[in-house]
This record gives structure tokens, C-alpha cells and sequence, in this order.
């Protein structure tokens, strides 16, 4: 056993003979060698050239730690200065931050319910509490005067979940690839009529970003939580959306002209989706859609080999925030810092002389600091990102993605 394999399997908390086990296989797939080794390298180096780039000299995990932090929320308070000191509870703030973004992001392309079509689901199951909050009888004339994008986006939250799962989801069972078509993914800032009505759901969720994936819609609420690093992390989520969005709708295509169309389409949105590993194939990997160590971190499925769609959506955001730098002149270091690096992690000793994981990842890092007063650290994102690129380093993240869509509903990909 090499000490490479022992240190990675130490981050994602498996058994050094997964690694050990997982990279002859992948090596025999693959047609490489000393892929992991190199992995283990880079890993090393980069957080060399991090630390260096916080300028510390005590090594501790807590002092690490707590620079990471204070450096994004340096360019949390830095950003927000850059876009006129925007107010996440005003409504042209938070669509200064989507036009912001809409300027150097690629526009993607979607398959989604139409318009046309979205208005008869409604029509036929009217929305009670929307009718309600907004005062209409008629949810005929509610359609006619209100914005639709933001009426489907209001299900979410202010519908509660058995009507919505149980009455107005069901309709979708009967959806056809005709009812849906081609246009661009949409962000979107609710009008500030809904932020009565969506208080509790962003006390509960703990962020004031939603999205629509069959829909095409990632939505903000004009809602404040006033907590550090709420810009960069609502930024964050609201990349991640986007690209998840884009994502799924590119599987509902792939699946459009199946018999079965709509039975999958329900199956992916309720994202229940699992495999299992079978012990005798050459080469596989669980997909798993969730980050299960957010309800169980000693799940046994995130101690196997497996890929995670929210990582790609993660890793394409992380990128994007890198470069706001370049979108915002004379701030590079303070995001450039970010780039590349969402699966990099170490241990290092503690102030107790135990050894603490450290992760380098954005995501985590800016969440660690939203939830800073809760004294919650992140870990998961740049454990599930290391997985994400050893399949990546063996093919390719193209590859990744490419694999992930085809053998979604599968649950496994095999090699």
C-alpha cells in the first residue's frame, strides 16, 4: 500500500484497499498508470502555493482554516462594493447581480415545459394559497395579470408539499415530449410582492435561492438573512442552479422520445435515484444525486467509488467565481485564489495535536462562513469534488458529465 493511497483514502474517509482496489481497476480501464500518484502530488503542491498566498507561517488547522474564511469574506465585502454596495433585500440589487452574471455567462440552451402548457396545468389545478396571497377568485384572471415564471416559482414555496406531490405534480404524469421545448435557462429576481410569503421557506432552507428544473428557472427572493459571506454564497448557489438546470434538461431531451417519457422525467425530479455496485464487473461507479453526508455522514455508499452531479454543477461554478477577478478589474487575487482547486484538502495538527481535515474547496469554505456563529465547518463538497476528479484525471470531466447523463437513472457507471 503506498502512502498516496493512504493519505487520499484518509480525506474520503474509506478504506485505503478501496483505493488501492479502485485505481488497479481503473488503470486496466483506462489504459494509465500513476494517475492517483500525480493526483496526491498536485494536491500537496497547490496547498503549498495557497498557503504561501495567505501569507501564514503557523500551520495549525484552526489558523488555515480560519484564513480561508476571512479571505472570502474579504471578497464577499468587496464584491458587494464592486456592484454599488447592493442590498439583497431590494429587488433591482439582486437583479444587478443577475444581469452581473448574465453578462459572462454562456447562455444555455434548455428543454422545458412551455408556457402554453404550464398555464393549463395551473388552470386545472388552481393553486389555492398563491390565489389566496395574491387575491384572486379566478385563477384564469391570476394568469392573465401575473408574471407566470414567478407563479411557478411561488409553488415552491408557498404551496405546501403533499398538495403540490400528491395534486398538482401528478399532472406530470401525463406530460409528452410535446409539451415542452427549447429556450434559454432564465434568472430571475421575484418581484418583492412574494417576500411575505417566502420568509419561512428561506428561515427553513437557510438561503433565498430556489430553481424550476423542468421549468428553466433559478429564482432569487429579495430576502436578507444579514450573515457573512450571504452575497458570494447566494452567487454561488445561483451558478450551481444554473448549470444544474442546464443539466437536467439535457437528460429529459435524451429521454424525450422514450415511451416512458414522463415516468422518467417524474423519476429524475424526485431525485430518488440509486444503483448498486456489483462486486463482479471490471470497473464501476455508484451515481449518487445528493450529498448524503449532509443527513448521514457514515452513509456506507459514500465510502465506495462514486461520481455526484452536484459536484459538476459545483465544479463549473467554482470556475466562474474564479475569474470574477477578470469580470471585476483590480480584485483578481481575491478570487483567482479559488480556481482549480474544489477537491483539495489535508490534514493538518490542531491547536490539541489532532490531526483535522482542511478543506481548500470554495463551496465549503464559504458556507463554513456563513455558518461561522454556528461553529459548523464544511467538509463534503471537496470530499465529493476528490471522487469527481479521479474519475475526471482518468478521462475527462467531459467525459464525467457524459457518463453521469447517460447512466443516470441506472445509477452506476460501468467501465
Amino acid at each position: 500500500m503506498s502512502n498516496y493511497q493512504e493519505e487520499i483514502a484518509k480525506i474520503l474517509r474509506c478504506s485505503p484497499n478501496v483505493i488501492f482496489d479502485l485505481e488497479g481497476r481503473m488503470n486496466d480501464c483506462a489504459g494509465k498508470s500513476g494517475i492517483l500518484e500525480e493526483l496526491w502530488r498536485e494536491n500537496n503542491q497547490i496547498i503549498e502555493n495557497r498557503i504561501k498566498r495567505l501569507g501564514i507561517n503557523n500551520l495549525s488547522a484552526e489558523k488555515i482554516f480560519t484564513s480561508l474564511i476571512n479571505k472570502i469574506s474579504k471578497a464577499d465585502k468587496i464584491f458587494v462594493q464592486r456592484l454599488g454596495n447592493i442590498s439583497l433585500t431590494q429587488v433591482a440589487d439582486c437583479q444587478r447581480v443577475l444581469d452581473f452574471l448574465y453578462t459572462h455567462l454562456p447562455p444555455l440552451k434548455g428543454f422545458f415545459i412551455k408556457k402554453e402548457k404550464a398555464k393549463e396545468l395551473l388552470i386545472k389545478e388552481p393553486p389555492q394559497k398563491i390565489l389566496s396571497y395574491l387575491g384572486y377568485n379566478d385563477v384564469k384572471e391570476m394568469i392573465d395579470k401575473e408574471d407566470l415564471d414567478e407563479i411557478f416559482a411561488a409553488l415552491r414555496f408557498v404551496e405546501d408539499n403533499q398538495w403540490l406531490n400528491q395534486v398538482f405534480f401528478k399532472q406530470y404524469e401525463d406530460l409528452k415530449s410535446e409539451d415542452f421545448e427549447s429556450r434559454e435557462v432564465k434568472l430571475k429576481a421575484l418581484s418583492i410582492k412574494w417576500k411575505g410569503a417566502a420568509e419561512k421557506f428561506v428561515i427553513k432552507k437557510y438561503h433565498n435561492i430556489s430553481h424550476l428544473k423542468e421549468f428553466g428557472v433559478v429564482f432569487v427572493i429579495p430576502v436578507v438573512l444579514n450573515i457573512p459571506g450571504e452575497v458570494l454564497r447566494m452567487i454561488s448557489l445561483i451558478l450551481h442552479y444554473y448549470y444544474e438546470v442546464k443539466f437536467y434538461s439535457d437528460i429529459f431531451r435524451q429521454y424525450s422520445k422514450d415511451n416512458d417519457f414522463a415516468q422518467k422525467l417524474i423519476t429524475i425530479l424526485k431525485g430518488d435515484l440509486g444503483g448498486q455496485l456489483d462486486r463482479r464487473a471490471k470497473c464501476q461507479w455508484l451515481i449518487i444525486q445528493q450529498y448524503l453526508a449532509k443527513d448521514n455522514e457514515n452513509d456506507p455508499r459514500l465510502f465506495v467509488p462514486h461520481v455526484n452531479p452536484e459536484a459538476v454543477h459545483w465544479y463549473k461554478a467554482e470556475n466562474d467565481m474564479a475569474k470574477f477577478g477578470q469580470w471585476l478589474e483590480g480584485i483578481e487575487e481575491d478570487f483567482s485564489f479559488w480556481e482549480g482547486i474544489s477537491w483539495v484538502g489535508k490534514y493538518f495538527l490542531n491547536q490539541e495535536g489532532k490531526e483535522e481535515l482542511v478543506s481548500f474547496d470554495l463551496i465549503d469554505n464559504t458556507m463554513s462562513l456563513v455558518k461561522e456563529k454556528e461553529r459548523i465547518k464544511y467538509l463534503y463538497h471537496q470530499q465529493e469534488a476528490l471522487w469527481n476528479e479521479i474519475f475526471a484525471r482518468y478521462f475527462s470531466h467531459e467525459e464525467l458529465e457524459k457518463k453521469i447523463k447517460e447512466n443516470l437513472i441506472k445509477g452506476t457507471i460501468d467501465l
